[in-house]
């Protein structure tokens, strides 16, 4: 079975920042008969959950990759490190497991692809990924969002 590297949180792990889920029947439907490799970048980094919710500032992931974003939680503090970390995890789970492909959660800092929360707290989007499927992209490995993200 092909390997598919799969956001904890879509695959029923309380991981998110709220201490939640987002279980995603469309990802396991997705899948098929692909084996999915489950992670969560921000919990491999050693962030606790629930955090403190936390969006990319000046940029999207390939700019925090770059060093010229960085990416703070809801009271100020930086976890760029911490998020380069996980997505650095990630990338290493992905080459062990021998996947080309990722499927991630949609608008996250981490796993955004396409769009990412715009650093205001806001609720607003701007075009761009997050730091771990930057990083994928980089590396050759093919990132979807979540179906229905």
């Amino acid at each position: 079975m092909e390997p598919v590297l799969v956001s904890a949180c879509l695959y029923g792990v309380p991981c998110r920042f709220d201490g939640r889920a987002k279980t995603s029947a469309a990802v396991a439907e997705s899948l098929g008969d692909r084996r999915p490799v489950v992670f969560c970048p921000e919990v491999a980094a050693g962030l606790p959950t629930p955090r403190r919710p936390a969006e990319i500032v000046g940029g999207d992931g390939h700019d925090v990759l770059d060093g010229s974003a960085r990416i703070v939680d809801d009271t100020g503090h930086d976890v760029t490190e911490q998020f380069v970390d996980g997505a650095r995890r990630a990338l290493e789970a992905a080459r062990r497991a021998g996947c080309t492909e990722a499927l991630l959660m949609a608008r996250s800092p981490s796993c955004g692809r396409g769009s990412v929360y715009d650093g205001t707290f806001a609720g607003e989007l701007r075009e761009g990924d997050g730091v771990t499927a930057a990083l994928l992209e980089r590396h050759g490995i093919t990132v979807r969002p979540a179906p229905g993200g």
